[in-house]
């Protein structure tokens, strides 16, 4: 089987030296080669190309740090069912459900074919998110709850369809789409290459410094300029930062939802200081206006340095006293061990990426398989695994992640030396007819973006992949078996995107 062979560190690949192959060739390597749990598919998606579809897949080999790329076509209309790689790896469901959904391509028997995003611009416009056909089981003894679309307070839209006996699940559907915002779509709809970082920041709001990164470093390639080595560091920083911010967060999420009323109020004052941190550096909490693409607006100056290493040093002091407390709580331990469990070959089989793979003792972390900026020279990243695979296995991630996240800001700024770093360039020019894929480790897992050129050096295509894309499915999993009244430690332990899955 013939890929073009790369890394996350190389620049962009050119269109013509990507191998067009035949699907049955594709198929029939990828039947053998997803069995390793050392591979992963990284992106899969059509895109049109003149009178036809050319489909372009991304396959991570973290054993070896390499990206393989591959592609091939078929003619617009052809209405031949190509065999479906999900019902092998039903990890490559997201991907073939948001191809059938968007360009009517059969994919022959795929067990699970129900619309993924409810696109605009779909093509079944009769499929809509109102007649979603949620999965039934039929039994005197069963019933079923439905939560959401609309929740409490001010949370994304998303439908939870829960198959009870009693208080077990049997089964959850999540279905999502309510908030389309054809992000991808506005990506390619303006040349406007600040008003494509603004949308990059706005995919997840919790994640605006990870997908900015990855749109800048996308750009980036694209036009063959490396950032220089201060700017790497400070984007790093950025990224572990938003990592503290959200690990703390997610930590006083599962207090409240234990009722443990001082760790909640704890870590509020925690994360509130580490985001404060992040808006004296840049003037906004969540890291807007950080990131762009070929430099900076927001370089670190001496006194931010020492003002960054000065907080980070002291939430980690106090978190870890939370922690120590957590950890020391019988009834605290008692609701979180052995909840909510999904295991290790339950994860490698749905494609689970991040720190909730990581619970289960998958090694699912870019870093440490397809490392970039500081992972790539300056720091030797150690991924965090625990094994249970619960809901205080996610939690004790988070834990020792904050702490990591902590000592890795310490060793980025101790050398750290200020000096003038570029303005931002918003009218580069961009190679034509090429391809760059960026990846990076967001705060809750594998973070995928892809651009390709036209003849003009326009992006003509722009895709996104959240870590929430496959993690949902993992949620789902979690709660079978479990007594209904878990389910919102389980969505806790995740703290899965709505927006990041919907785009």
């Amino acid at each position: 089987m013939d890929y073009y062979i790369t890394d996350n560190l190389s620049g962009a690949i050119p269109l013509k030296e990507i191998p067009e192959v035949e699907y049955a060739a594709l198929y029939d390597d990828l039947k053998e080669r997803l069995k390793q749990d050392s591979v992963h598919v990284a992106h899969y998606f059509a895109t049109p190309d003149g009178n036809r579809l050319r489909f372009y897949i991304i396959i991570l080999d973290d054993s070896k740090h390499s990206i393989l790329v591959a592609s091939y076509a078929m003619e617009y209309y052809d209405d031949v069912a190509l065999p479906s790689l999900t019902a092998l790896h039903p990890a490559m469901h997201v991907f073939e459900r948001e191809i059938s959904e968007l360009y009517n391509v059969e994919f022959d028997s795929m067990p699970w074919n129900k619309p993924l995003r409810f696109s605009f611009d779909r093509r079944n416009r009769n499929s809509t998110i109102d007649n979603y056909p949620f999965y039934t089981i039929e039994g005197e003894s069963l019933h079923e709850v439905n939560v959401g679309p609309i929740h409490a307070g001010i949370i994304e839209p998303g439908a939870f369809r829960f198959i009870c006996n009693g208080e077990n699940v049997l089964h959850l559907e999540i279905a999502l789409g309510y908030q389309h915002r054809g992000i991808e779509h506005e990506f390619i709809s303006t040349n406007n290459r600040l008003r494509q970082t603004l949308l990059a920041e706005s995919i997840a709001g919790d994640s605006a410094v990870s997908h900015a990164t990855a749109f800048a470093t996308a750009i980036e390639k694209l036009c063959g300029k490396n950032a220089p080595d201060n700017l790497v560091i400070e984007r790093c920083v950025g990224l572990e930062l938003e990592r503290m911010a959200m690990h703390i967060a997610d930590t006083g999420a599962l207090s409240t939802d234990v009722a443990y009323q001082l760790g909640q109020v704890a870590c509020e004052a925690l994360r509130t200081m580490t985001i404060n941190t992040t808006q004296a550096w840049c003037g906004n909490r969540f890291g807007k206006g950080l990131i762009r693409p070929c430099g900076s607006n927001k370089p670190l100056t001496a006194e931010k340095v020492e003002m960054i290493r000065k907080n980070v040093n002291e939430i980690a002091r106090r978190y870890s006293e939370v922690v120590d407390d957590i950890c020391s709580s019988p009834t605290l331990l008692s609701r979180f061990e052995q909840c909510g469990t999904v295991p290790r070959t339950e994860i490698y089989r749905i494609g689970a990426v991040g720190m909730a793979a990581r619970a289960a003792g998958a090694k699912r972390d870019i870093r440490a398989s397809h490392p970039y900026g500081c992972f790539a020279d300056k720091i030797s990243h150690q991924s965090i695994k625990e094994h249970t695979g619960d809901v205080m296995a996610r939690l004790m991630i988070r834990c020792r992640e904050v702490a990591q996240s902590a000592s890795y800001i310490e060793q980025m700024l101790a050398a750290y030396h200020p000096t003038a770093i570029p303005q931002p360039d918003y009218d580069i020019k961009l190679n034509p007819e090429a391809m760059a894929i960026s990846l990076l480790e967001g705060w809750r897992g594998e973070i995928c973006h892809v651009a390709i050129t036209n003849i003009d050096g326009e992006i003509s295509t722009y895709k996104v992949k959240d870590p929430s894309l496959h993690n949902w499915l993992a949620l789902a999993i979690a709660v079978r078996g479990e007594g209904i009244s878990d389910f919102p430690i389980c969505n806790k332990s995740f703290n899965l995107s709505y927006c990041g899955h919907d785009l």
